[in-house]
Order: C-alpha cells, then structure tokens, then sequence
C-alpha cells in the first residue's frame, strides 16, 4: 500500500510538472495590441453575429485584395462555430486548418504562432506535439474587446503570415 501511495505521489508529481512546463514553454508571447496580453485574459461573452460579421467582411477584404485564396472561421468564446467562408478556389485543406488555427488560439488565449514558434525552438517546446488537437500553425489569433476573449478567428490558405495578416484584419475589425 506504501508503494502504490508513493508511486501515486510521484505520477502526481509528474503531472503537475508537464503541466509547468507547457505554461512556461508558451509564455514568451510577444505583448498583444491590447492593454491585457490575451494569455492573462479573461474568456468574455461571446463574439456576436454582427462582430462577426465585421470581422469576416475585413479579413476576406483583406485576403482579396492580396488576391490570396483562404478559408477563415470564426469561433465564439466557447469555441462554437459562428461563422466559416472559403473563398473560391482555395484549397480543401484550409477548410479544417482555419479551424484548427481559431480553436489553438481560443483555448490557449494567444496566436496559435506561439505554439509554432515554441515548437521551432526545440527542447520542451517539442512536448506540445503531444497534445491533441492543435494546429501550432501561424494564423490563428484570439478575438479581444474590452480586455476580454470573446473569440477567435483562423485563417488557412495562402502562407502562414499572409494567413495571420488576413486573420489580424478580421480580429481588429470585430472589436470595433
């Protein structure tokens, strides 16, 4: 019984510092635009259809003008799909990447390009690659109105930062 309680202990222990390190692994984010970095924020109400909207129309003015074919989607703070657009032509694959880019960003409140890059430098930020269902893929960013997430957008299609310019216009259109 003393053996299973130590072996118990140490598991929890185990537990407890994986934990550690993937909240140190992404802490190095870059400050967000706003006053509160997105990772200390807290969730807020949901984006509505109207901020949505918004946030659409920019994001794929955005990518027309660059003539960049993309796929976004918009998730609201609970991680419901409130709204999805492919553009003509762009490739199937950007239909489930611009999700998963939203949903990285909206569970760990910050750019899904925090996972890539703590994944691209190696050492403990190669344990992200254990978690399931994340996209560590740059173009993903968490929607922000009055300090809090309502949100997030993704965006899939063209290359990474082409995809994070696209999903910038959309995050700061919404929050107007």
């Amino acid at each position: 019984m003393t053996r299973m309680f130590a072996l118990a202990c140490v598991l929890a222990a185990l537990a407890l510092a994986a934990g550690s390190v993937v909240a140190q692994t992404l802490s190095p984010v870059a400050p967000a635009a706003s006053a509160q970095q997105p990772e200390t924020a807290p969730y807020g109400p949901p984006i509505t259809l109207d901020q949505a909207k918004r946030a659409m129309a920019a994001a794929e003015l955005e990518a027309a003008k660059n003539s960049w074919r993309v796929a976004t989607t918009i998730l609201d703070s609970g991680g419901n799909l409130v709204m999805f657009h492919k553009m003509d032509n762009a490739q199937l694959s950007a239909i489930t990447v611009s999700e998963g880019k939203a949903r990285t960003a909206l569970t760990f409140k910050r750019p899904s390009k925090a996972l890539s890059d703590a994944i691209a430098g190696g050492g403990a930020g190669w344990r992200l690659l254990a978690l399931k269902n994340i996209t560590p893929l740059e173009g993903g960013l968490p929607i922000m109105l009055d300090g809090k997430i309502i949100g997030a957008i993704g965006v899939s299609g063209a290359i990474s930062s082409q995809d994070a310019q696209v999903a910038k216009a959309g995050a700061d259109a919404a929050g107007m």
